[in-house]
């Protein structure tokens, strides 16, 4: 017997009646059985549609004809039910292998109702919820777009918010993507102060307004899952209170705790809201369900709470838009709660590469300083790039630049050893040479991998002279008075932490005028160009900004220093950058006293005439009795002990400097005599008389040395 199924899918325009899926091109479920007035809009369309000529038959389209010309369709009947040919006796019955694009037929106690409601397209006015079957108001999209927006809006919120790397970029991001697609105007409260990781917060919970935002003027809201609307000019009452205690036990203490996020109307938010917006709260909040009030929540704790409102003339809130509000704040406040995080760990770098970097350069005779660091990035604020200017005996400076490989917390930490062992050795006055030689071996100790580049000078300005010594480190560059730039010859050497190298110095002129540039190789060194490359064009940056100042008058340092980081362009900072610029002033011949005196009981006496003369010569006769009395303090604390001539030198400058040099290596203390002390006083006198004073240990004795200021 042959059987014939039938199907009470209507054929699709554009399928012809070969295609074995025939009707089922286009259908997007099932039909389910039930009563007939439950069937799914998409069933009951195609009927629709066929009876009113919305769908569009084409020539030549099989199921279009039947449609028409078929006398066999009866009053009632799916024209369907005829269109189908027979299937032979050695046919497989459809129930027995079905196909896998052709759904369930439905029964046939469910025919099409030719009586029945005519049926409208989902969205048009009137439709018919297909969840629940209720009717939806005119003008409103549908719930299921609406669900469909509402993700996507929650998608291109989060993105929003989540570009955000500090604290106020967080909190715009979630104020910018809120108003007004989502609402009309939002409070932002935040803890105060934001407690930071597992830091418990001592004290009561106290909640400061961050940031508000709201609709001021007419916005298009297309695109988004809410309605356009055209507020009113008036604006949304203004919110009096500024911070807010939440009381332990109190209602917004309870909402907080809760976590979720609640409607403004609900009873645990009644109380809540009047507790953080101050008694005037009912002239901010709208009635009903216009306001949602939701906790921010971090990792470990509340942060802060979001207050969502909309205008009385807008949509209310639906139950929905706290499952949108809940994002929104999980985002947020997972948001904030890493940038504080972030801002600590870069407070953190920062206040450490403060630490290992001089604050301010000494005030050095016969030379200015001037000097610039800058970070690798601004995510990346340490590094182990260093500079510093280290005061010497005899008037001397050592001018020291370094780089560590790396711009990490790891390369800051061995920069700062590494920079504390230099200062100590140049406290010992060794030579430059000998400096570097420490320094090797103090970054073999620190690790097999520790390796930096060092330049070590020291500047003499009495003789006018630099001995310089290099570990891999770029060459230094000198400006001229004249406007020459000369990349000065040093022997390059082998890194520090390499071990087993020797290194050498060289002796070379410190003409007065003359301006000497010490930098680590991010200056000059990139991705874009080579290290000599670099090089060359610092040279010719220099040169060129000579000129603007003339031949007879050097740049000014801090001037010149910006002008040298703007050769950098926009793709140069590949690493962290020192600069230090030390223009040699020295000190003229003229303003030098030098003597030797022998470790005898006259020396005191002989000190005291011949530094008399010197003043009488520069005409500082006002300052004899100060220096008189304090050279014959030190001298003769230096000839009690001494084997060797003692030196005494003056120098004139802008202060009146004495130094005291013997080969004793102890060095004297100020200490308080007592009254029956027959010595122990000549220090006393020093520091009460003399502007500064000093003692520095040298490496074959110590030189005690005093200023006066000039009258």
């Amino acid at each position: 017997m042959t059987e014939h199924p039938t199907s009470h899918e209507r054929p699709q325009s554009g399928a012809g009646p070969a295609d074995p899926r025939g009707a089922l091109l286009r259908t997007q479920e099932p039909l389910r059985a039930g009563p007939a007035a439950a069937l799914p809009a998409q069933a009951r369309m195609g009927d629709a549609q066929a009876r009113t000529g919305d769908t569009a038959a084409r020539p030549g389209d099989a199921s279009a004809e039947q449609d028409t010309s078929d006398p066999c369709v009866k009053d009632g009947e799916s024209p369907s039910e005829h269109s189908q040919p027979a299937l032979s006796e050695h046919s497989q019955p459809a129930a027995t292998e079905p196909d896998p694009h052709r759904p369930r037929p439905a029964p046939e106690a469910i025919p099409a109702q030719p009586g029945g409601e005519p049926e409208r397209p989902v969205g048009t006015l009137g439709a018919l919820e297909r969840r629940s079957g209720q009717g939806v108001a005119p003008g409103a999209p549908m719930p299921m777009r609406r669900d469909g927006d509402r993700l996507r809006f929650v998608g291109a919120a989060t993105r929003r918010i989540a570009r955000g790397i500090d604290l106020d970029e967080i909190v715009m991001g979630l104020c910018r993507a809120t108003v007004p697609t989502f609402s009309d105007a939002i409070l932002v409260y935040l803890r105060e102060p934001l407690p930071v990781g597992d830091e418990r917060p001592t004290g009561p919970m106290v909640l400061r307004l961050r940031r508000t935002d709201r609709v001021l003027e007419e916005r298009d809201t297309e695109g988004g899952f809410m309605p356009a609307f055209q507020p009113e000019p008036a604006d949304l009452a203004v919110v009096t209170a500024e911070i807010c205690e939440v009381r332990p036990g109190g209602a917004l203490a309870e909402v907080l705790r809760g976590v979720r996020p609640v409607f403004a109307d609900a009873p645990a938010a009644h109380d809540a809201l009047p507790e953080l917006l101050g008694p005037e709260s009912e002239l901010t909040v709208p009635p009903g369900q216009r306001a949602i009030l939701a906790p921010l929540r971090g990792r470990r704790r509340v942060i802060g709470a979001a207050l969502f409102l909309r205008r009385p003339e807008r949509m209310a809130f639906e139950q929905d838009d706290l499952l949108v509000a809940a994002q929104l704040a999980t985002h947020s406040a997972l948001g904030i709660d890493k940038a504080v995080l972030y801002g600590r760990e870069a407070y953190i770098a920062d206040e450490l590469q403060r630490t290992m970097l001089p604050e301010a350069l000494p005030r050095c005779t016969g030379v200015r300083l001037a000097h610039r660091y800058l970070p690798a990035a601004e995510t990346a604020r340490v590094g182990g790039d260093w500079y510093d200017a280290i005061p010497l005996p005899g008037s001397r400076v050592a001018l020291v630049v370094g780089d560590v490989m790396g711009h990490s917390m790891t390369s800051a930490a061995i920069m700062g050893q590494l920079r504390t062992t230099a200062q100590t050795l140049a406290g010992l006055d060794l030579p430059p040479q000998e400096v570097l030689h420490h320094l090797d071996e103090q970054a073999q100790r620190l690790g097999t991998d520790r390796m930096a580049t060092c330049l070590y000078a020291v500047y003499d300005p009495v003789s006018h002279r630099i001995t310089i010594a290099n570990a891999g480190h770029p060459p230094p560059v000198l400006l001229h008075l004249g406007g020459r730039a000369e990349v000065l010859r040093v022997p390059p050497g082998a890194p520090i932490g390499v071990g087993g190298v020797d290194f050498e110095a060289v002796e070379l002129d410190a003409p007065a005028g003359g301006t000497l540039l010490l930098y680590t190789d991010g200056l000059v060194e990139s991705r874009l160009r080579d290290v000599w490359t670099g090089i060359e064009q610092l040279r010719e940056k220099l040169a060129a900004t000579a000129q603007l100042t003339g031949p007879d008058h050097p740049p000014p340092l801090e001037a010149l220093c910006d002008e040298v980081l703007d050769m950098l362009g926009p793709g140069d900072r590949d690493d962290d950058i020192a600069l230090l610029a030390a223009r040699f002033d020295g000190i003229a011949p003229s303003d030098v006293a030098y003597w030797f005196l022998e470790p005898e009981e006259m020396a005191p006496g002989r000190a005291r005439r011949l530094a008399r003369h010197a003043l009488s010569r520069w005409g500082l006769e006002e300052l004899s009795d100060s220096v008189e009395l304090l050279i014959s303090e030190v001298v003769t604390n230096a000839v009690r002990y001494a084997t060797r001539p003692v030196t005494l030198r003056l120098l004139r400058t802008d202060v009146l400097r004495c130094e005291v040099t013997d080969d004793v290596p102890q060095l004297p203390r100020l200490r308080q005599a007592r009254a029956t002390d027959e010595g122990g006083r000549g220090l006393y006198l020093v520091n009460k008389l003399a502007k500064r004073w000093g003692a520095t240990r040298l490496s074959a004795g110590k030189v005690v040395w005093f200023e006066l200021n000039q009258a």
